[in-house]
Order: structure tokens, then sequence, then C-alpha cells
């Protein structure tokens, strides 16, 4: 059993820390890259990925921050800014580097780490396709990192996590229990201006559980149940 991490820049602006990131991927192992919209990547991109020129040159080119994401049974987000009351069920709960790794241990199945735009991160409806939000308990005075530095500490803290037997329900399955989910809420008439938080919270209690594929199915059966009750 395996446990593949694939790495998402979204956007990036400069071309040099794009290079940057596949060398510090290189430094620990990591192989896959996915971009989001990427810059324009030249001689600069080349020559700050040194010895990891394969990686940046292997690396997947979407359009869509959700095409980059389908084959990941867990999307995790990485920023450098705590919450604030009026965000916080956007970006809470986050963990450090270190409580995700604990989290991944003795799993299965494919990760996506993301890594927002250098200027202003990810946009609150990317956030709310991130399953755990990842952060670094960096200095309070100054916490934004330069994104190859934050890149490293995640990567080095990852590297030599160990894989297991326990696999995460496939992302297809995932999204029909989302789709469920919010068809059930329609069906009740949930107050619309709680909904989207509501799923939100509901995403990040299962990206924090680690479904596997037998839950999901079990959980997608109660919620069948509940929907014929209500039409009867």
């Amino acid at each position: 059993m395996v446990l593949q991490i694939k790495i998402v820049l979204v956007e990036p602006l400069y071309q040099g820390n794009v290079g940057s990131i596949a060398r510090v991927m290189k430094n620990f192992g990591l192989c896959e890259l996915v971009l989001v919209n990427p810059c324009k990547l030249k001689g600069e991109a080349r020559a700050m990925s040194s010895h990891a020129r394969d990686i940046l040159e292997n690396a997947k080119v979407t359009n869509t921050f959700k095409e980059a994401v389908k084959d990941a049974s867990l999307v995790v987000g990485t920023t450098g800014m705590t919450s604030s009351k009026d965000d916080e069920h956007i970006r809470n709960p986050s963990y450090t580097p270190k409580e995700l790794k604990n989290r991944l241990e003795g799993m299965d199945g494919k990760v996506a780490i993301l890594f927002g735009r250098e200027d202003n991160g990810f946009t609150n409806d990317e956030l709310r396709l991130c399953d755990m939000i990842v952060h670094i308990p960096a200095n309070e005075e100054y916490p934004i990192m330069n994104i190859s530095h934050s890149a490293a500490v995640i990567f080095y803290e990852l590297s030599n996590i160990q894989s297991g037997e326990k696999p995460f329900a496939d992302p297809f399955d995932l999204k029909l229990l989302h789709n469920h989910l919010n068809e059930l809420l329609k069906q009740l008439e949930y107050p619309s201006h709680k909904k989207d938080k509501t799923l939100l919270m509901f995403r990040r209690v299962f990206g924090r559980a680690q479904l596997t594929n037998r839950e999901v199915q079990t959980l997608r059966g109660v919620l069948r149940i509940i929907q014929r009750r209500i039409k009867n």
C-alpha cells in the first residue's frame, strides 16, 4: 500500500518559486507536481530547479483548481493566515505540518497538498474545496513565509511518513456523498443562508475522519433512508 502525495501550485506568479519548489520536492522524495494556470516557465525556473528539472518538465498543467484535485481523496490547503471570527467557518480547524503527518500516517491513497498565489493565497471558494487546512506556526509579528520556504518545512515533515493499509475513500464516491448531503439539505428546506457553511463543516469533519469507501456507502445509505422518510 502506498500513500501518494502530489503538490499543486495554484496560479503561481513567479517562475523562480516554481523552480525552487520543484527542487525542494526532489530534496524530500516527492515527484508529482501540478500547476494551475502558471506563469511562463523559462530559464529562471529551470535554473532554480537545479537537479530537479525532471520534476519541472514533467509537471502537469491544468486550467482549474477542481481539475487539479479531482483524483485526490484528501485535499489539503496551506495558509500562513490564522482564522478570524469572520472566516472561521472557512479556515478552521487548521493543523501544523507535524499534526498533518500524524493524521496521514498509516493511510493509503492520494493526497493533494496545495499552495496558493504568492500575493493573496486562495480565494474563499477554493478554501471551501479543501478538506483540511495546514499552517506553519511562525512568528506572529511576521507569519507569512516565502512559498518555497513554506514548502520546505511541510515537505520535511512528510518526508519519512509511513504508508499503511487504511485506504482513503475513492474521490468520486466522496463527491457523491457531498452532493447527496446538498440534496438532503434542499429537501429539508434548510435555511439557504446557512447551507454553504454547513456543507463546509461537513467537508472538514469528513476530512478529519478520513473516510473509507465502506463508511461513505454507509453514510449515503442513511441519507437515502432519511430522504425516503421525508417523501412519505
